[in-house]
């Protein structure tokens, strides 16, 4: 979430930066933020005011009823006039004339419980009031909220700005290609062909882009899984096991709700959901707590399965197990002071690049612009796999920081040190990697002529030392 006195003190600016997302809901949100927080402002002097004089009002009530130097008379006449007066709203007059410094000028006396009586229904009727503005207060509060709940988060400086993903930037290919004396298969026909992938037996389980792995295709991603986190525990993360269902606030702690809501699998208990990926449980991990600064950087990762009901477009990634519903990612996880998340952000890209080298499949970083950023991300890398049989990159991780962009919502701060002012902290989040299409990669770039897969020398002590699938 951005921070409100930005959006306030800079809107125009705001709205030029968010063009760059080419976010054209979002743009349209901008004036309405601020107008809402301009009437809440309003408002909440108002009550405030209101309030203010209100208390002040009851504790010369008190006084008035109390003091035994002055007659029922004179107080039924102070009563009278301050009634009067709250009725035109002069809280002034009303409070002066309860207090004795000014006179009533009434010849009339009343009866004193009935100008009591009128007295307390007049700073009921106030009361009421003040009731009725907290209600006010409180609806735009919650329009103002959910308007702010769906500005995306704004491009780093140095992000380059372009329209759409077809423009982001590339940057060199690490590795080799490998030389084929044959035309390199898919790995939709690899798979079923080894029996280690079934695709009709997982459209039969729980319909289309689901699948099965069988045999050596569920121990091969096993084996990268724990590559995986062992790789990460060796970098200095922390491993952590997770839930994979979560209340809804962690969702929009985590900045995917409102705007994925439609993506993420809710459970028949309405208020609870599969983790689309588990940086949303991490991201929540330290939700509502001020750290110190000597507890940071936080570096964790965690391995989970990750549930996702996004739409692929018509004839796009529709075949094999490049974009499934289901599917089991390690993640690499950040929580650092603001100063150094950019150089956290360049060490975490670094070493999901790493992983790609170990598994000797050639590579690429991508850098994203602006259009493709995303909605949480003020800067994001992309890291590529060549796979020769689908004859494209696959996406194996996507590094990203966010900045304050979800502690602003997940309420995560530090103390730095020698002060006991709070600031927010900033999040970094990356898949380190994700198993699908690192397994695709694999089979394709690994693949031999009679059909068998080589295993990666890197992933042999995680399958008993074997070397090939066939």
């Amino acid at each position: 979430m951005l921070d409100i006195a930005l959006i306030r003190s800079k809107p125009d600016w705001v709205k030029e930066e968010i063009a760059k997302l080419q976010d054209e809901g979002a743009l349209e949100r901008i004036d309405a933020i601020v107008e809402l927080d301009a009437r809440r402002r309003e408002l909440r002097t108002g009550i405030e005011t209101e309030q203010a004089e209100r208390n002040k009002l009851n504790r010369a009530m008190g006084r008035l009823r109390g003091d035994k130097g002055m007659s029922d008379a004179e107080k039924a006449n102070r009563a009278q006039a301050a009634t009067a007066a709250l009725g035109a709203r002069d809280f002034d007059r009303a409070s002066r004339l309860m207090d004795g410094s000014m006179a009533a000028n009434h010849d009339e006396h009343v009866d004193l419980k009935r100008a009591f009586d009128e007295l307390i229904r007049e700073l009921r009727i106030m009361g009421d009031e003040i009731g009725a503005g907290f209600d006010q207060a409180e609806s735009i509060e919650n329009e103002l909220n959910e308007n702010m709940l769906w500005i995306p988060n704004l491009p780093h400086a140095s992000v380059p700005v372009a329209e759409s993903e077809d423009d982001n930037i590339p940057g060199p290919m690490q590795g080799n290609l490998r030389e084929f004396e044959f035309e390199p298969k898919p790995h939709w026909e690899l798979g079923p062909a080894l029996d280690i992938i079934d695709f009709e037996r997982g459209v039969k389980l729980s319909g289309s882009r689901y699948y099965t792995l069988k045999g050596w295709g569920a121990r091969l991603q096993r084996a990268l899984i724990g590559f995986f986190l062992d790789t990460a525990r060796a970098n200095g993360y922390t491993e952590v096991y997770l839930p994979y269902i979560v209340h809804a606030d962690m969702l929009y702690g985590a900045a995917q709700f409102p705007k994925f809501q439609d993506t993420v699998y809710g459970l028949a208990d309405e208020g609870r959901y599969l983790i689309p990926t588990a940086e949303v449980a991490i991201a929540n991990l330290h939700r509502d707590e001020i750290l110190e600064e000597a507890e940071l950087p936080l570096h964790y990762v965690a391995h989970s399965p990750c549930f996702r009901s996004e739409k692929a477009s018509a004839g796009r990634d529709v075949r094999g197990i490049k974009r499934v519903h289901q599917f089991e990612k390690v993640e690499m996880f950040k929580i650092t002071r603001p100063e150094t998340s950019y150089d956290e952000l360049e060490s975490m890209t670094e070493q999901a690049e790493a992983i790609c080298a170990q598994l000797d499949i050639p590579y690429r970083r991508l850098e994203i612009v602006t259009g493709d950023l995303g909605f949480s991300a003020t800067k994001k890398y992309d890291i590529e796999m060549w796979s020769p049989g689908c004859g494209e990159w696959l996406e194996v991780s996507s590094c990203s920081n966010t900045e304050t962009f979800q502690t602003r919502r997940a309420m995560l701060r530090y103390y730095p040190s020698g002060t006991r002012k709070s600031r927010y902290l900033h999040t970094l989040n990356g898949s380190g990697l994700a198993t699908p299409r690192v397994m695709i990669a694999i089979m394709e770039n690994y693949q031999r002529a009679d059909g068998s897969i080589l295993i990666p020398d890197v992933l042999r002590p995680y399958l008993g030392g074997a070397e090939v699938i066939n």
